[in-house]
């Protein structure tokens, strides 16, 4: 006889992998791209949410981790650095090496935390070495940021980074979002 509730999705998908430890990382927009889709856990659908202005594409690929909400009522926000690009909707199981904590003042006026974690994914072989923030080159992390505060000015909101941290404090974020 089925469960009364047996449904499996994203939805449901848990914040970490139980057998690898790696924190489960849903892509919403595809490295390369500009399109960006939103998850809508009601329907259980990928909806397109928004198009880059010409000549701006997505760094790496970028989604969520599910079974969080952020600050901003979100679930938390993840860029993953991965060989290739993957494609909207997979699941990439990612180890995390830190995040850039920012402050994001919306359109309204109002201020809140809108942090983005770094992930490596697990089968990378590109990053596999990559274990910190540090790991990376510096102008990589600068433009990750100019990213951001970019792609938030066009939508008429100002992004603000605070600090860059480390995988410890990236898994307590997700922690505190879970």
């Amino acid at each position: 006889m089925p469960r009364a509730n047996s449904k499996k999705g994203i939805a449901q998908l848990p914040a970490f992998d139980e057998a690898s430890g790696a924190v489960n990382a849903v892509v919403e927009a595809v490295k390369g791209t500009r399109n960006k889709f939103k998850f809508h856990p009601d329907r259980e659908l990928f909806i397109h949410d928004s198009v880059l202005p010409a000549g701006a594409v997505y760094p790496f690929d970028f989604g969520f981790v599910p079974s969080t909400q952020a600050d901003d009522g979100d679930p938390v926000d993840v860029l993953v650095l991965l060989d290739e690009p993957a494609f909207v909707g997979a699941v990439v199981p990612v180890r995390l090496i830190g995040a850039i904590t920012a402050k994001q003042r919306e359109r309204n006026g109002v201020t809140e935390r809108n942090d983005r974690l770094v992930g490596v994914a697990m089968a990378s072989v590109l990053y596999r070495d990559v274990k910190a923030l540090d790991d990376l080159p510096t102008p990589l992390i600068e433009q990750i940021e100019h990213f951001w505060i970019s792609y938030n000015e066009v939508e008429g909101k100002e992004f603000t980074p605070i600090a860059r941290v480390g995988p410890r404090a990236a898994m307590n974020l997700v922690r505190r979002a879970m």
